[in-house]
């Protein structure tokens, strides 16, 4: 007789993209040509990228200093970013900038898999 084996995943989808440049305003222009895309600066310099109502994650470009590498990643959810960053050390991925928490509560690090592609895992603030 078969059987049908069910298998609990907890859920780490992609809910955020961020572009990170040392010219923002080119990024901008860029990506509104492109895509259609609205945007909002706050106080930090991080610009939030409107997207529609529709959109399936939200995003924003975030400035860098001249002379590091642009690139754009992508950065799943957690539920605890200290246990993610086990399993990323466990998986043999490092760290590419240290955890930090913003203001409003958020919690998040870069980290690289073993193949060198960057990627972000992040927690929202508690609610």
């Amino acid at each position: 007789m078969a059987t049908n084996e069910t298998k609990t995943v907890t859920a780490n989808p992609v809910t955020w993209f961020e572009v990170q440049t040392p010219d923002p305003a080119k990024a901008k222009a860029f990506y509104g040509a492109v895509f259609g895309w609205t945007f909002t600066d706050d106080e930090s310099g991080y610009v939030l990228v409107g997207q529609g109502d529709d959109a399936a994650i939200g995003g924003g470009i975030a400035p860098i200093p001249a002379g590091e590498p642009t690139r754009a990643l992508f950065l799943a959810q957690v539920l605890d970013v200290d246990a993610a960053l086990e399993r990323v050390h466990d998986a043999g991925g490092t760290v590419v900038m240290p955890t930090q928490s913003t203001p409003n509560g958020i919690q998040f690090v870069y980290v690289a898999d073993p193949t060198g592609a960057v990627l972000g895992v992040w927690k929202p603030p508690a609610a």
